[in-house]
């Protein structure tokens, strides 16, 4: 049996870009991310040691975004997607979505998104 944790829409402020002035000002970054895991023992025994603490994962995220700095949203994004999968042992994938609404582009829409999904043993 397979499970899903998501965390939705979680605001963070980086400084992540190819461009000098957005790694000085920074601006908000929009992370999603989807755990798949067998979390069968914790609904039987409703303890939160045997599944996956979403607390945890938004802090650790949260630190990744906001004290990292990365070029590229597909490092960023893998390197959230790497962290999950070291420091939770329980998840089997990951799928990582990090969105940049103020892309330094000029073109009307709404914001770029990356996505990372990662396997464990990959």
């Amino acid at each position: 049996m397979s499970h899903k944790i998501s965390l939705k829409n979680m605001v963070f402020y980086g400084f992540h870009g190819v461009y000098e002035f957005e790694r000085e000002l920074g601006q908000r970054f929009y992370v999603d991310l989807d755990m798949k895991a067998d979390l069968r023992q914790a609904g039987v025994n409703d303890r939160l040691e045997e599944t996956i603490d979403y607390v945890s994962v938004y802090n650790q995220t949260k630190e990744i975004v906001e004290n990292h700095r990365f070029q590229l949203l597909e490092a960023l994004s893998y390197h959230i997607a790497g962290e999950v999968l070291r420091l939770h042992p329980l998840v089997e994938e990951v799928t990582v979505r990090v969105r940049k609404p103020s892309v330094p582009i000029a073109a009307a829409l709404d914001c770029v998104e990356v996505e990372a999904v990662r396997r464990r043993g990959e």
